[in-house]
């Protein structure tokens, strides 16, 4: 039997992830919910069309997903989630600075309804094994820069996945970063954001997918470690994993690393 996804945000990804799920033979997408009204139906790429609407809960009511894949905003994002639990819906979220007391929330709704939830900041596989490196280098080094880089059109800086390497950085060396001072910045800002002792650049250009360095300086020497997505496609291999492994588990699991095999260190 195919697992029935509804998919939530009508932009770029969440039009990349329905092209997807039409053309795997175990997927069916069958709703589209999103904030824009725009009629009740969502016409497929390759043909056909799936119910839409503004309102998640009656489109899950009438449509009945195992699994609701997010990439919508984060305003938005727990109205989708808490009507895809009611349903008996999986989520798996790509959607960036939610917030943290919510997800608390959510990983105890998890284990009391005993569904399986995935919420991961970037679904790139190459942008995991980037974190993971970076996990893995941050205890050899104090000082360390993350310089990301995105399309102009997104709408939050710095990126989910920058905040949750720092995250990650800090954890796997046990202590904050140095950040080295600076005594005059002649212009206000220019130094950055800051996570854990960690400086974050972001960039929003044209022409840009989404793209991360992770710098780490030493005395006489430097370690950069880079990911680059070239197209948004680079996002899907790691959304159908999800999607699929969502099934098999009754908890809420942060980031793609577990399901890879990659939660330690």
């Amino acid at each position: 039997m195919a697992i029935r996804v509804a998919v939530s945000g009508a932009g770029r990804m969440g039009q990349q992830v329905l092209a997807a799920l039409c053309q795997a033979p175990d997927l069916e997408p069958v709703a589209v919910v999103a904030k824009s009204p725009r009629g009740d139906k969502w016409e497929l790429p390759q043909g056909g069309s799936v119910p839409y609407s503004t309102e998640p809960l009656p489109l899950f009511q009438a449509t009945r997903p195992h699994v609701v894949v997010d990439f919508s905003h984060a305003q938005f994002t727990p109205t989708v989630v808490e009507a895809a639990l009611a349903v008996g819906a999986r989520p798996v979220i790509g959607t960036s600075n939610l917030d943290p007391a919510w997800l608390e929330r959510l990983k105890g709704e998890c284990l009391r309804r005993r569904l399986g939830a995935i919420v991961a900041p970037n679904f790139a596989i190459g942008a995991v094994v980037m974190m993971y490196l970076a996990r893995k280098a941050a205890p050899f080094f104090d000082v360390a820069e993350i310089v990301e880089m995105h399309h102009d059109a997104k709408v939050d800086a710095p990126s989910g996945t920058a905040i949750a390497t720092a995250q990650a950085m800090a954890k796997a060396k046990g202590a904050p970063f140095r950040r080295p001072p600076t005594e005059r910045e002649t212009i206000p800002g220019t130094r950055g954001g800051e996570v854990e002792g960690i400086t974050i650049h972001s960039l929003r250009l044209p022409g840009m997918v989404a793209h991360q360095e992770v710098i780490f300086g030493a005395l006489g020497q430097t370690l950069t470690i880079r990911h680059d997505s070239i197209s948004r496609e680079s996002f899907i291999p790691g959304v159908l994993l999800a999607v699929r492994r969502v099934m098999e588990i009754g908890e809420l699991v942060m980031g793609l690393e577990p399901i890879l095999g990659l939660e330690g260190g």
